[in-house]
């Protein structure tokens, strides 16, 4: 099993991912235990002090303004975890879990927090004995951290609320805890504030969305490049020294993976005998352009997400030279703006996915292919509703373009007056990439299927692995008509997976 070590510098997005998904083990790294170790000296002696010290020694919110004596400060603490988890509706996915835990524990290994190092200890023995908390979809403003979801974390670190057992099984945290030898932590002055301040839920999601997107757009140029063969494109548009005179470099690699695939195609160039035809369709013409100006946002998201795991996101911050300071590092912006600008491109990448789709089943467009690519056209639909599946993802997709961090509801008896939105934002990608992946997927079936009509040409031979290799997979050829939605499950799951890059890698090398 990996090992990943957190220190005081922040951590990678493949640790994340390795955490989140793969339930990688996590330790502390000596520089980490050594800075929480400072850090908690420098709380406890303001803690000592009768100054007031925000977090340390009074309210929270718009109620900072009580100062709170030593003897209620433990009970401080815990009121203001058990109150914040406060979450309603679905279950979050446990991936989303981990990573909020394992991104909060980072934050809280940089020293700038004052949590103790046996509290940061808990933290990693609970995501290492597979406990997740149980957290709900709403509850977060993406500012001052996404207060309830860490919240419900820092619940089950106090042994309290329900949590999930590495076999599945709900179970009150403290029974849990207890299982696997774990003492709950009785947190004292500033460690329940330290442990809900964070950007960690958003960020989590995001990077989990980047790992998937540098999939699906590797898959989606491959998809366009079937797609421009089964309908006898022309694949001079693709050629180098085009995109080097609008260097965007998301838009060469795009052009170039398409390249790589058609390579040794017989079927395109084809229109030139199409008298009608002088040109392809913008959807097949420029699909280098729109999915590499999509490629661009992700360059864009990974710069804003690495910046972001870098980061000690807390509120007030212990510093170096000893002073406790207010912020507003908190604040989700940043990382809210790049999850609505992805969801952005995800629609447009879906939306001229389906298109081409739509023209390889109409008869008047497609160049010499049956009806909806229908074994026995009118006894046979044909995929004709596999389109009207694609078609409404697609509308959803466009729904879930709509900015999230474009809104801000005041909240805290405005103290907080402006909020980010950013945990709103990743729960709608986190849609848009699953709704992506199946748009991608029908692309897929139709445009494998299509080639395979084309009787007497031959496909490139990246084409020819990606059929062979989704044909193993369960999704069947041409023929007469049966129940689809298993065929577009497996279509689903094969690109999901990222099996349709790998089958053509394996002819190709690897794509940009």
């Amino acid at each position: 099993m990996q090992t990943v070590v957190l220190g005081t510098t922040g951590t990678t997005a493949e640790d994340v991912v390795a955490v989140a998904r793969h339930n990688a083990r996590v330790e502390l790294g000596d520089d980490a235990v050594t800075a929480l170790a400072a850090a908690r000296e420098i709380v406890d002696a303001l803690a000592a002090k009768p100054d007031p010290v925000y977090g340390v020694s009074t309210g929270f919110g718009a109620l900072a303004t009580r100062h709170i004596g030593p003897d209620l400060r433990a009970q401080l603490q815990r009121n203001i975890v058990r109150s914040h988890a406060a979450g309603m509706g679905p279950r979050v996915e446990r991936e989303v879990v981990r990573a909020l835990m394992f991104l909060r524990l980072k934050t809280v290994c940089s020293g700038h927090t004052g949590v103790r190092p046996e509290v940061a200890q808990t933290m990693a023995d609970i995501l290492n004995a597979g406990i997740t908390p149980v957290v709900h979809e709403y509850g977060s403003l993406g500012c001052s951290g996404d207060l309830a979801p860490l919240s419900h974390c820092a619940l089950t670190l106090m042994g309290e609320g329900e949590a999930e057992g590495p076999d599945g099984e709900l179970k009150p945290a403290g029974e849990l805890l207890a299982a696997h030898g774990i003492a709950p932590v009785e947190l004292r002055e500033k460690e329940g504030l330290a442990l809900l301040n964070g950007t960690d839920g958003m960020l989590g999601m995001l990077v989990m969305a980047l790992a998937d997107l540098d999939t699906l757009y590797k898959s989606a140029d491959v998809t366009a490049a079937l797609s421009l063969e089964a309908l006898l494109g022309t694949d001079k548009v693709l050629a180098p020294e085009l995109h080097a005179i609008r260097p965007h470099p998301g838009q060469s690699a795009s052009a170039a993976n398409m390249l790589a695939v058609l390579a040794g195609s017989g079927l395109t160039g084809h229109h030139q005998d199409d008298a009608p035809r002088v040109q392809d369709a913008y959807s097949v013409r420029c699909a280098p352009q729109v999915a590499g100006a999509g490629r661009d946002t992700l360059a864009h998201a990974r710069t804003v997400a690495e910046r972001e795991l870098a980061s000690a996101v807390d509120n007030p911050v212990v510093l170096p030279d000893g002073r406790v300071e207010s912020n507003g590092n908190f604040h989700g912006a940043p990382v809210a703006y790049v999850l609505d600008f992805l969801a952005i491109a995800a629609a447009d990448l879906g939306s001229i996915a389906e298109r081409r789709t739509d023209r390889l089943l109409d008869k008047n467009r497609s160049h010499g292919l049956p009806p909806f690519l229908a074994d026995d056209a009118g006894v046979d639909s044909g995929l004709m509703i596999a389109q009207y599946t694609q078609a409404a993802l697609v509308s959803e997709m466009k729904r879930l373009a709509v900015p999230a961090s474009a809104d801000s509801i005041p909240s805290s008896a405005m103290q907080e007056d402006h909020v980010s939105m950013g945990w709103s934002a990743a729960r709608k990608l986190r849609t848009a990439v699953g709704n992506l992946n199946r748009i991608i997927a029908v692309e897929l079936y139709a445009a494998t299927r299509a080639i395979e009509l084309r009787t007497g040409l031959t496909p490139a031979p990246a084409s020819r692995a990606a059929i062979e290799a989704v044909r193993k997979a369960g999704v069947e050829g041409p023929g007469p008509d049966r129940y689809l939605a298993p065929d577009l499950a497996a279509a689903d799951a094969f690109v999901r997976e990222g099996r349709l890059v790998a089958a053509v890698e394996q002819v190709t090398g690897p794509l940009a």
